[in-house]
């Protein structure tokens, strides 16, 4: 067995049945705001797209992808990011993923060196996504914790050279899960620059940069390397799950550094981490329509002014400039969980699941994770409940 499994640590959400188990929540149905998994109906091109191509099934799929899913995605990449005609090549610099989340995986185990000593270091920042500390583990690097400021993001510039000296690969997430704050352009060209400067692996995970207040589109790393001619040290990941609502298609790209790219296309043929021909086309026709992100948009919004007019006066909510999540302090994260599990059958994730104590500081404990993730209707009914819990039980008494 591999003794590096034993350093990683439960997955939050085991540590959250642990922490509900034994509790008799009242017999009213569950609200589930734990899990950021996107509730909203998949759009129905894309539907329509897998069942129209599942002939695809006799086919072995492709570890590039179809030519045609690689200009989809390079197509609406350079829509987006206003990127110069050709910055993007489909043939060397589009990859597409099984979502974000095994790409964000696996890259690690491609381009991290093992047997290092000492061990390299991956940067991300604290709280984050499990994934980025898992996947350093496994391939034998330490984990460096970038305690997230006041800003929901890290402070970069107060990161030391020393610890800069030994970083092999970067995580950075915008927006962030779970504060939703966003990396501005300008951070994203510093931190472009710092990883030419000590030659580490800028990855970029973006995967809910299309949740976004109408208007206020935030940055991306792609249109921070296209600003140097460059996409030297930079990998952009991206998926459909939360821009489309898709999460059981599996279904993202990685975009950047034709060199990283073309060892890591080597490592996934290894690993078989192919996109099915049917999840490929409907990735293609997801990725050409803008319609339902709209109207995604639209949906997440009204769900955010719900949480306003209903919270607003017991607990300070905030919009989040990304994302689908509220990220409340609420005294001991644990215990407000568990008191609301039992109260109203409302079921949130503490904050401290998400993050590590580092450098004398727990950005995770006094908060929890609200995911907006259901209808509106369902959204709506468990954060009444929430304000009829702390219409009872005041923060300052748990």
């Amino acid at each position: 067995m591999n003794p590096l499994l034993k350093t990683l640590q439960a997955y939050p959400f085991e540590r959250l049945r642990t922490l509900l188990a034994g509790i008799t929540p009242p017999a009213k149905e569950l609200i589930d705001f734990s899990i950021g998994e996107p509730r909203h109906p998949a759009p129905a091109i894309v539907s329509e797209a897998i069942i129209e191509h599942l002939h695809g099934l006799a086919e072995y799929p492709k570890v590039l992808g179809d030519l045609r899913l690689r200009q989809a995605i390079t197509d609406w990449a350079t829509q987006r990011f206003a990127l110069p005609a050709d910055f993007l090549d489909p043939e060397r610099h589009v990859i597409p993923a099984n979502g974000s989340r095994e790409a964000l995986f696996s890259i690690a185990q491609a381009v991290l060196p093992p047997c290092q000593t000492p061990k390299p270091l991956v940067l991300l920042p604290n709280p984050f996504y499990q994934i980025y500390e898992g996947a350093a583990l496994l391939a034998g690097a330490e984990p460096y914790y970038l305690n997230c400021a006041a800003s929901g993001q890290p402070d970069f510039a107060a990161v030391n050279e020393s610890v800069w000296a030994r970083t092999a690969l970067l995580y950075v997430n915008s927006p962030h899960n779970p504060t939703g704050a966003t990396l501005s352009l300008e951070t994203l060209g510093w931190l472009v620059a710092k990883a030419r400067q000590h030659g580490f692996l800028l990855a970029a995970d973006e995967c809910y940069s299309e949740l976004y207040p109408e208007g206020q589109a935030p940055a991306g790393i792609l249109e921070a390397a296209a600003a140097t001619g460059s996409l030297a040290q930079v990998l952009a990941f991206h998926s459909l799950s939360k821009r489309s609502s898709i999460p059981g298609a599996r279904s993202g790209f990685v975009a950047g550094d034709a060199d990283i790219l073309k060892a890591f296309v080597r490592y996934r043929t290894y690993l078989g981490a192919a996109t099915p021909p049917f999840i490929q086309a409907a990735a293609i026709a997801a990725w050409q329509d803008e319609q339902h992100v709209k109207h995604t948009r639209t949906d997440y919004a009204r769900k955010f002014a719900a949480a306003h007019d209903i919270l607003g006066a017991v607990l300070p909510v905030e919009t989040p400039a990304g994302g689908f999540y509220l990220w409340p302090q609420v005294g001991d994260g644990e215990t407000f969980v568990r008191a609301l599990y039992e109260a109203e059958h409302v079921r949130c994730l503490p904050g401290a699941y998400l993050a590590r104590d580092a450098h004398g500081i727990h950005p995770g404990q006094d908060r929890v994770r609200i995911a907006l993730v259901g209808s509106l209707e369902d959204c709506v009914e468990g954060l009444q409940r929430i304000r009829h819990f702390l219409d009872s039980h005041p923060i300052s008494t748990l």
